[in-house]
């Protein structure tokens, strides 16, 4: 019987024949709602499994040369126990056969031994790529005492060449994703302790006598000794680093140690290590004073940095070479034993001028500022016994502290006095009660304002308008100098 319509539109079934097309009707609706929901099934699931593969992966290695290398197409493998130093050497010798090229380290664990690099060359670090430093002392080249120092700065004779090398090179890069480059210093450090070590400690990234050099956007980790030390380097820019060693136990871990350099930048890093996070030198004793190389032109700011056992930025104690045109800024200081230090002694000669330290705050720090002209220690007895420093032109402007036990200690000498020092803005609230809690012998300057806590009555008083308000009484008033400190 066929369907008629209504004046409506809608039709009217008659007769069975439209029940028995029901079940056949329910029956499709049925197969394609499970069609349906089995088909989003798989495009969720799928889905789901592509957003998490893709929550694993690193990010693409951008082209910063014009030369492009793979460590893995020189025959690295990245299992952490295969020794990858003939790859890099590999690679090393490919770039600069190309007269320059970037080298691709991608994540993985690269075990080797020490490498050089070479002039226009980019190290590029992938995310989660790990360079270890291998632990067998008998791998790390032997090299000569650096000229400034006459010795190895721990034991006489040659020293240990870093993981990570380099000489009169130009145009150097080691960047990336936030790879790591990892010296496995444990090993070292129980060994010194155990005097099982003939020779110097080695660094984990030197670079000597080279020019344009950058460091960026990487992890330094447990050096053996001091972690990136630059000598007689110039166009030094070290941004976005990372450096981490113990607090505790990790002996001669500097940050970043510039060594007769010249016109470098270090800003936007943390650093937390064994010993100084920062530490400008230039030579010891009478080796530093025959080589005359200055650090000059260093600007250090927006970095925070924690020292359990030293300080947080230094100057010295190996300053013979001399340190001049140093600026400070926007630095953060926490949980250290000093914050900053400027140590020199007899025999040292050349002069530390012109240091400028401007917005810092010290966070629970045991001294805030600590000047030391008594720092004996000498590579041998050949040390001019009439070489006396020049410490002059020093500023701290706008400093801030809270739980600092002695704000300021400024340890001038009879032959190293400490001269034209300027205090302002200076406000730094104190974790210790003590009757002298701004320490001052051999020193000249200037306070300007007020300022916390009470200075010393070695210093001049000016007002914010530039009056001197009083004369100091003396530069050489000598008070209770804690020495614990």
């Amino acid at each position: 019987m066929a369907d008629t319509f209504s004046p409506n539109g809608r039709p009217h079934s008659h007769g069975p024949t439209s029940k028995r097309w029901l079940p056949t009707l329910l029956a499709a609706l049925w197969a394609i709602c499970f069609a349906s929901v089995f088909i989003w099934q798989s495009t969720s699931v799928r889905s789901i499994s592509i957003f998490r593969s893709n929550s694993r992966l690193y990010q693409s290695i951008p082209r910063l040369r014009k030369n492009v290398f793979n460590l893995t197409d020189f025959g690295a493998v990245d299992d952490g126990r295969t020794i990858n130093t003939g790859a890099f050497e590999r690679a090393v010798h490919a770039i600069k056969a190309r007269g320059g090229g970037q080298l691709n380290v991608p994540s993985g664990t690269w075990l080797t031994a020490p490498f050089n690099l070479t002039s226009h060359m980019t190290l590029f670090l992938a995310e989660g790529a790990v360079i270890l430093g291998i632990e067998d002392e008998t791998l790390w080249p032997l090299l000569p005492a650096l000229p400034s120092y006459g010795f190895g700065r721990e034991e006489k004779g040659p020293r240990y060449g870093s993981l990570i090398h380099g000489q009169n090179l130009k145009d150097v890069v080691i960047t990336g994703h936030n790879g790591t480059i990892n010296g496995q210093g444990q090993y070292w450090w129980t060994k010194y302790k155990r005097r099982a070590l003939n020779f110097t400690r080695p660094p984990l990234v030197h670079l000597m006598w080279s020019k344009d050099i950058i460091i960026s956007n990487i992890t330094l980790l447990d050096s053996p000794f001091w972690t990136f030390h630059p000598y007689d380097c110039k166009n030094i820019t070290v941004q976005n680093v990372t450096i981490i060693a113990p607090l505790i136990g990790a002996p001669n871990t500097d940050g970043i140690d510039p060594d007769s350099c010249e016109d470098m930048l270090i800003e936007n890093c943390y650093i937390s290590v064994g010993d100084d996070g920062i530490a400008i030198k230039s030579g010891w004793d009478q080796y530093g004073i025959a080589y005359g190389r200055p650090s000059t032109n260093i600007l250090i700011r927006d970095v925070t940095i924690r020292s359990m056992i030293s300080a947080g930025i230094s100057i010295g104690s190996e300053m013979s070479g001399g340190v001049s045109n140093i600026t400070v800024e926007n630095a953060r200081i926490w949980e250290s034993r000093r914050a900053i230090r400027i140590k020199t002694s007899p025999g040292r000669g050349a002069f530390i001028h012109n240091l400028t330290y401007r917005n810092l705050t010290f966070d629970n720090c045991r001294v805030g500022v600590i000047v030391k002209t008594d720092y004996n220690e000498h590579p041998d007895d050949g040390w001019d016994r009439k070489a006396f420093p020049d410490v002059s032109n020093i500023s701290f402007v706008g400093v801030r502290g809270w739980g600092v036990r002695v704000p300021v200690r400024i340890h001038g000498s009879e032959h190293i006095p400490i001269r034209d020092v300027e205090f302002k803005d200076f406000a730094v609230g104190l974790s210790y009660k003590k009757k002298h809690i701004f320490q001052c012998s051999f020193v000249e300057g200037r306070v300007i304002g007020e300022i916390f806590p009470k200075p010393c009555k070695n210093l001049d008083m000016y007002g914010m308008d530039g009056t001197l308000i009083k004369k100091a009484a003396t530069e050489n008033v000598v008070v209770d100098i804690d020495y614990d400190i």
